[in-house]
C-alpha cells in the first residue's frame, strides 16, 4: 500500500508557529488578514488561522501568482494531521463515513507547481467538511475563475475559508464544525491599481452565475469578525471593502 508520510523537523515546526514570525518564501506576506485565534500558522505555499472550537482554519491565505498555473498532475497522498498547530489539528479520520468531503480551503490544483507544494495541501489543518455536489459544483467552478484570474492579471492573493459562526452541524469525535456558508476574498495588487472581489456562497450547490455570489468584503467581515485587508491605507480600505463592483473583474 502506498504510504505518505509527512513530518516537519522541531525546530522547522518551533520556527513556523512563532507567534508574528513570517517565514514563508512563496507567498505574498503583505496581505495577511487579522486572526481572531491568535493561532497562525505559515507553511511555504500559504498560511492560515487555525480555529480549536471548530477544528479547522477560519482562514487560508496564498498569492496564486501566474507562474504557479501548472497542468501537472501529482500522485494524490493520503491526508496527514498538520504538526505545526500548536492546539492539535483535527484528525482525517472525523471524515471518514460522515458523508462530507474532506473540502480543500487552498487547493491542490494551485499548487501544482511542485509536488511539495501540491502535497503541503493535504495537512488536515488545509480541509473544511463539504458537501460533494457543493464542492465538485459551484465551489470548484470558483475556484477555476480564480485560476482564470491568476493568468489573466499575472496573479492574485487568496483568503478563504468557512464562516464559523451561528449553529453548524459537526462531525467525528472531534466535532468538526460543517460551516453553512464558505467565502473567498481576492486582492489584485498586480496592474498598479488595488481591486478586491468577494465571494460568499451557501454550503449547497447551485447552477447560479458566479457573480450572483458576489458581497462586500465589508459583509464577510461582519460574518466573521476578520479584517481582511489591515495593510492598506484606511480610506482606501473603506472603500473597497464596501463596494460589491465586479465589472473590473473578467468573467
Amino acid at each position: 500500500m502506498y504510504s505518505y508520510e509527512y513530518f516537519l523537523e522541531e525546530e522547522e515546526v518551533a520556527t513556523i508557529v512563532k507567534k508574528g514570525k513570517i517565514v514563508k518564501k512563496d507567498t505574498n506576506e503583505y496581505f495577511l488578514p487579522t486572526s481572531t485565534t491568535g493561532q497562525i500558522v505559515h507553511h511555504q505555499g500559504y498560511s492560515l488561522s487555525y480555529n480549536e472550537k471548530h477544528e479547522q482554519a477560519e482562514w487560508v491565505a496564498y498569492e496564486l501568482k501566474k507562474s504557479h498555473l501548472s497542468s501537472i498532475n501529482h500522485k494524490r497522498p493520503y491526508f496527514e494531521v498538520d504538526k505545526a498547530v500548536k492546539t492539535g489539528a483535527a484528525h482525517w479520520r472525523n471524515y471518514k463515513k460522515s458523508g462530507f468531503d474532506r473540502g480543500h480551503l487552498c487547493p491542490a490544483g494551485d499548487r501544482r507547481y511542485s509536488k511539495s507544494a501540491h502535497d503541503e495541501t493535504f495537512l488536515t489543518s488545509n480541509i473544511s467538511p463539504q458537501e460533494h455536489k457543493f464542492n465538485s459544483g459551484v465551489w470548484n467552478r470558483l475556484e477555476q475563475k480564480v485560476r482564470y484570474w491568476a493568468g489573466k492579471y499575472n496573479g492574485v492573493f487568496v483568503v478563504t475559508g468557512g464562516v464559523l459562526k451561528g449553529s453548524m452541524k459537526t462531525i467525528g469525535d472531534e466535532e468538526v464544525a460543517v460551516p453553512n456558508q464558505f467565502y473567498k476574498v481576492l486582492i489584485d495588487n498586480n496592474t498598479g491599481k488595488t481591486k478586491v472581489i468577494a465571494f460568499l456562497m451557501p454550503h449547497k450547490d447551485s447552477k447560479k452565475p458566479l457573480y450572483e455570489f458576489v458581497v462586500s468584503v465589508d459583509e464577510i467581515e461582519k460574518l466573521t469578525g476578520i479584517d481582511f485587508c489591515p495593510q492598506l491605507e484606511d480610506k482606501l480600505e473603506n472603500k473597497l471593502e464596501a463596494s460589491t463592483n465586479y465589472k473590473n473583474w473578467s468573467f
